[in-house]
């Protein structure tokens, strides 16, 4: 409870700094003449410029490396929340903070985006139900479910700014036709192929999978919680050999020393596979999304 109220003084203090600045300050810069988008994580900061470009300023609340899971804002988390115009947040249970956050931040022009809203969303195990809520929040790594985000994105940005709806609008539109393009240049080579199953890191790719008509297994949930155990390690090991993979896909935030373990015993490689929640060295959304394609279609070809 005094951990709580600290924290609550702490962001009291800084938005009223954060106040006093903007009150004090007599001159406006070119920044703070754009739309200021906060949002939670690499992939919606991706869709974010690519729909609103020069036309706003996007801050990423989640670091580089932070698991989003695992993610508790600060004080200077939520006075960025406090002044954004638009918030963009995945929902379906991937930022359990948000709505408390909201509440320390008050902003009653303020624009929120949950960009899953629309979505047919997938339900997690019970187990997992039980601790993280009832919906698999991996959205952002579908291409369909890419597209339903931009869009969202589109319309939000449209309500914060409507002089200029069509410019986000169009933006959108080009950017759904690409990721069109790679949908339907991979459905078409997945369809081809007879074996449909692969092996990743964690369970984040169930949206992917639904995409491609593809079937996944895991050495983690879809958390990126906990280890398997002997016996289903051992599981892991006979499907392995069953389908014939022979490729593991392996995440830096998710066990790949276990992955590393289960290729070795299967006689596999390992390969990584992007989850985008991120940045890497400038390779954007779509890139990522093209080599994940390109590298699991490859493993069930061979």
């Amino acid at each position: 409870m005094k951990k709580r109220n600290v924290l609550l003084f702490m962001i009291l203090f800084t938005l009223c700094l954060s106040g006093c600045s903007k009150k004090t300050s007599e001159n406006t810069s070119d920044s703070e003449q754009k739309i200021q988008v906060s949002v939670t994580f690499n992939a919606l900061a991706e869709f974010t410029s690519a729909v609103g470009k020069d036309l706003v300023e996007v801050k990423t609340i989640i670091p580089n490396g932070m698991e989003p899971h695992d993610f508790e804002p600060k004080a200077a988390d939520i006075t960025a929340l406090s002044n954004a115009d638009v918030f963009v947040y995945n929902g379906l249970g991937m930022e359990s903070w948000v709505e408390e956050s909201l509440n320390a931040s008050p902003n009653t022009s303020r624009i929120v985006v949950i960009a899953s809203d629309g979505c047919d969303p997938l339900t997690n195990s019970e187990e997992e139900s039980r601790e993280h809520g009832t919906y698999d929040p991996h959205l952002w790594l579908s291409i369909s479910g890419a597209k339903i985000q931009v869009q969202n994105i589109a319309d939000g940005l449209s309500k914060a700014d409507p002089a200029n709806e069509s410019f986000y609008q169009e933006n959108a539109a080009t950017y759904i036709a690409e990721l069109d393009s790679l949908l339907n240049e991979y459905k078409s080579k997945f369809n081809r192929l007879p074996n449909k199953s692969f092996v990743t890191g964690h369970a984040a790719f169930h949206y992917f999978c639904r995409d491609f008509g593809l079937e996944q297994n895991s050495v983690e949930d879809v958390f990126a919680e906990g280890e398997p155990s002997t016996r289903q390690l051992a599981e892991l090991v006979e499907y392995c050999k069953e389908h014939n993979v022979t490729t593991i896909f392996a995440e830096d935030m998710a066990s790949p020393e276990i992955s590393q373990t289960l290729a070795t015993e299967v006689n596999a490689k390992v390969e990584t596979i992007h989850t985008m929640e991120s940045s890497e060295d400038g390779i954007t959304y779509l890139e990522r999304m093209e080599d994940n394609c390109k590298k699991v279609f490859e493993s069930l070809s061979e």
